[in-house]
């Protein structure tokens, strides 16, 4: 299955004092790939929301391999890195690369559903969280 990419638009903001790309903009763009992915895959806020159920992020890190600077084109890729038979607990991982198709970095992260009403996890799985999962590409990026 092929992984769900995105080319990045890197802006003055994303940069920190020696010019190039800040540690916490390479979190905020795979937040937002996530969110897009899910959406586009039918699992959207509002639905969340409606179903009072969301994403739980238990761990979230990223290793740094090349910097990125302003001009860049940078792609990051999404896929299912591991993901428990019940859909309850996963592991997704982005590979950020440049346009030389250089590692730039990857970022790994654990997490799971909540329960936004009982605030725990969310047990079962809703059937509608299990179905989107299942069409992730799964790939092991490293």
């Amino acid at each position: 299955m092929e992984l769900f990419n995105k080319v990045i638009s890197i802006r003055w903001s994303d940069l920190d004092p020696n010019y190039h790309v800040r540690h916490s903009a390479y979190y905020d763009w795979g937040a937002q790939q996530r969110v897009e992915v899910l959406n586009n895959l039918g699992l959207s806020l509002k639905l969340m929301q409606e179903n009072h159920f969301g994403p739980i992020l238990f761990r979230e890190e990223c290793v740094f391999r090349k910097e990125i600077h302003m001009h860049d084109e940078v792609t990051i890729s999404l896929a299912i890195k591991s993901i428990a038979e019940d859909g309850s607990r996963w592991t997704m991982q982005h590979l950020l690369t440049n346009q030389k198709g250089e590692l730039c970095a990857t970022i790994t992260i654990d997490g799971a559903w909540i329960d936004t009403q009982k605030r725990k996890l969310a047990n079962p799985t809703p059937e509608v969280v299990i179905e989107t999962m299942k069409r992730f590409p799964t790939i092991e990026f490293q």
